[in-house]
């Protein structure tokens, strides 16, 4: 399914979208570039040692072992193809095949798919990743530009979760549908959609919740949720966004991985990038899943939640 920017065209000026982005990732930028020039320091020529550095290099970055293969073989295949190839190209090598593994991954976020209105996200991860905040932010860009947004507090395990969703939804004068601590989520999920439909709503985000003690109950869980929904709208959601903490590295992965199984994620949000030198995981997440990452968060402010730019992600990375 493609998904759709829940944005408009609007553009920030330029240089200050590259000053957010370039802060934002200054902690993986450094720790990156420091370790990939470790890894050519002293050679003017790649070679085998050089290729087992960048390896090295690559995997230190979170960039994960299966997608850090991937990249090194096809730096052997330009090398091979190339007779000589110089360090000094490196860089751009990199960036050109990093690029390519995003692209591998790109779809379709212009522009609103026709008759789905209100176009409902269920977001899913577990506690602590900025879920909450996340949709928060969501719904205020998507306010702003002019949408009407309810949110489906759905998360009823946690009274925490709820109250805090109520601030953002208060603060971005979005709409949420919520209970009673304990009630059904599913239940939560179809009074939400009942009444976007009703009262027409541009966009419905859903949250649930984080606190689930295995893949049996997640999967149960999220299958009812999707099953209540469809009894309002036949086709919602029409994406599940997952969001990830970029901070944990390997470990955002594996939940990447356990969530992929439980049901069907179609996008990636990847949260507290500006606070770690992990950011590499977004390139492993995306290719080794097959999953686009849509938004990632590079600091507080509700704009630092971004649109994911694969070019201007890997130029930041590499300039």
């Amino acid at each position: 399914m493609a998904l759709f920017s829940l944005f408009s065209s609007k553009k920030t000026e330029p240089q200050v979208e590259k000053t957010s982005l370039e802060h934002g990732l200054e902690k993986t930028k450094e720790g990156m570039l420091k370790r990939l020039s470790r890894a050519v320091v002293g050679k003017s020529k790649v070679d085998d040692e050089v290729l087992d550095n960048l390896e090295e290099a690559l995997i230190s970055s979170d960039v994960g072992v299966e997608t850090t293969l991937r990249i090194i073989e096809r730096i052997q295949q330009r090398v091979a193809r190339d007779k000589v190839l110089g360090t000094a190209e490196l860089n751009q090598i990199l960036r050109e095949e990093i690029e390519s593994l995003l692209e591998d991954n790109n779809v379709n976020i212009t522009a609103m798919p026709e008759g789905l209105k209100p176009y409902v996200v269920m977001v899913v991860g577990v506690n602590g990743v900025g879920k909450t905040t996340t949709i928060g932010k969501l719904a205020s860009q998507l306010i702003a530009d002019g949408k009407k947004v309810y949110i489906g507090a759905a998360d009823t395990f946690r009274a925490a979760a709820v109250d805090q969703l109520e601030v953002w939804a208060q603060r971005a004068g979005a709409t949420i549908i919520k209970q009673q601590m304990g009630a059904d989520p599913a239940s939560v999920a179809f009074d939400t959609l009942s009444a976007a439909v009703a009262n027409g709503a541009d966009v419905v985000l859903i949250d649930t919740a984080g606190r689930l003690h295995n893949k049996v109950n997640l999967m149960n869980e999220l299958s009812k949720i999707r099953n209540v929904m469809r009894k309002i709208i036949p086709d919602a959601p029409h994406e599940v966004l997952l969001v990830l903490d970029g901070s944990t590295g390997q470990n955002a992965y594996q939940q990447a991985t356990e969530f992929s199984k439980a049901t069907d994620v179609t996008a990636l949000a990847i949260t507290k990038l500006d606070g770690t030198a992990k950011g590499g995981v977004v390139l492993g997440i995306s290719d080794q899943l097959k999953v686009p990452v849509k938004y990632i968060g590079v600091g507080e402010k509700i704009e630092d939640l971004r649109i994911f730019d694969k070019k201007a992600f890997v130029e930041t990375l590499f300039n």
